[in-house]
């Protein structure tokens, strides 16, 4: 096995992917000879060549649009967006176009599309370059959204979102792009979209979380010295509300922790489940750790925005003294 960091594990997965499939393409801003603004994509032009590795102009519109189209041609295309913010521009191509082609045409196309985005804070990147909006795109039917915690999964994960038959966002947290380095296979696997893992297991509390976050979750864990159950969703729609429910029963308390604003944050959702499904369980409400309902601030009260293991570690508390 090779010992890599979440950028290499994800390169690998695109090289094997591209040279399994010769449908699979890559184009974005910069993914070309420079390998993307984060290196993701460095060495593919090289190896892959141009009409396969395709440096665009600055249109995000442009670039979905163009990739749905290649996928509707049969093409598996994976178009890279810089940052999270600016999927903005790309929203109506993705939501009013790539999630509804299979239902608007009955079937008779589907988008096997990939969309890479980087999310998340942390990095002291400026305005419309740290956002968390997994919730937005969760809440359009005909969408899948992967965020993964490790080099494993993301390896794992990205695999099945290419040879997935619908469009899938695949969110990077940039945070952890190169925090530290997991053992990944060299060998091809998959991870099935929609199935959480568990990190660690616990009797007294259930903590639910993804992306970045769950590293916060770990760090807040250890410092508890409690017995907490820790869940990475892994995939946000679809969920493993299996797995959350099961754990909700046996410790009978909950926190659920994210990077975006608090209100309507994907948290919200999953807190609104375990009561709709585990209620009669619960020893007490449902805690959510999330960032505030304001702007993300630039860098100066970043890591003050994002929740971290002290933060968390009051929302434990409180769930457990009730």
């Amino acid at each position: 096995m090779a010992n890599l960091t979440l950028v290499q594990a994800i390169n690998l997965a695109l090289v094997q992917e591209m040279e399994r499939d010769d449908r699979v393409v890559v184009l974005g801003e910069d993914v070309g000879p420079n390998g993307g603004v984060f290196r993701v994509t460095e060495g593919l032009h090289k190896r892959f060549g141009g009409h396969r590795v395709i440096d665009t102009p600055l249109a995000e519109s442009g670039i979905i649009g163009t990739s749905v189209g290649l996928a509707m041609a049969g093409l598996r295309p994976i178009p890279e967006i810089q940052f999270e913010g600016f999927l903005g521009p790309a929203y109506d191509q993705i939501c009013s176009h790539a999630a509804r082609m299979r239902t608007r045409t009955r079937g008779a196309f589907t988008v096997p599309l990939t969309v890479r985005v980087p999310v998340g804070g942390g990095i002291h990147a400026p305005e419309l370059h740290s956002d968390s909006p997994e919730a937005i795109y969760a809440h359009q039917p005909g969408l899948k959204v992967v965020m993964p915690a490790s080099p494993y999964d993301a390896k794992g994960l990205l695999l099945s979102a290419i040879r997935d038959p619908d469009p899938v966002i695949f969110f990077e947290p940039k945070r952890i792009y190169r925090a530290f380095r997991e053992e990944v296979p060299e060998d091809e696997y998959t991870i099935p979209i929609g199935k959480a893992r568990m990190v660690c297991e616990g009797e007294e509390l259930t903590m639910v979380s993804w992306g970045a976050s769950v590293v916060q979750c770990m760090q807040a864990i250890e410092k508890s010295g409690r017995s907490i159950e820790l869940i990475d969703l892994r995939t946000i729609y679809p969920f493993d509300m299996e797995m959350v429910a099961a754990s909700v029963r046996k410790t009978g308390r909950a926190v659920v922790v994210h990077e975006a604003p608090k209100t309507c944050g994907f948290g919200a959702e999953i807190a609104s489940r375990i009561m709709e499904e585990c209620f009669l369980h619960l020893e007490a409400p449902v805690q959510r750790v999330a960032g505030f309902d304001t702007i993300m601030p630039y860098y100066k009260l970043e890591l003050e925005y994002l929740p971290d293991a002290e933060r968390i570690g009051l929302a434990v508390d409180e769930a457990l003294a009730y």
